[in-house]
């Protein structure tokens, strides 16, 4: 079972934070510029994906340039830990 506590010092690896993929119950991860971040309580993260384009449980650093808005979004949503490699 993935558990939904994590203190903002938590560190994850990319295999840990592809559990938080949103599915089954389970929390809604993303990483971005290395920060961990908990986006289940977003209506726009459903059944751990985004606009048909992003899935939870990854790394989206890369693909914000894509995206028609900028990090402020992730403000919104409460750090959970930090991703490392």
């Amino acid at each position: 079972m993935v558990s939904s506590t994590h203190s903002p010092d938590r560190a994850f690896t990319r295999n840990e934070l592809a559990a938080y993929n949103g599915r089954d119950g389970r929390p809604t991860y993303v990483a971005y510029n290395g920060r961990v971040y908990d986006v289940s309580s977003s209506s726009m993260w459903s059944e751990g994906e985004h606009q048909f384009a992003h899935g939870a449980g990854e790394d989206l650093t890369d693909e914000m340039s894509y995206a028609p808005h900028g990090e402020e979004v992730f403000a919104r949503f409460q750090v959970v830990g930090v991703l490392r490699d």
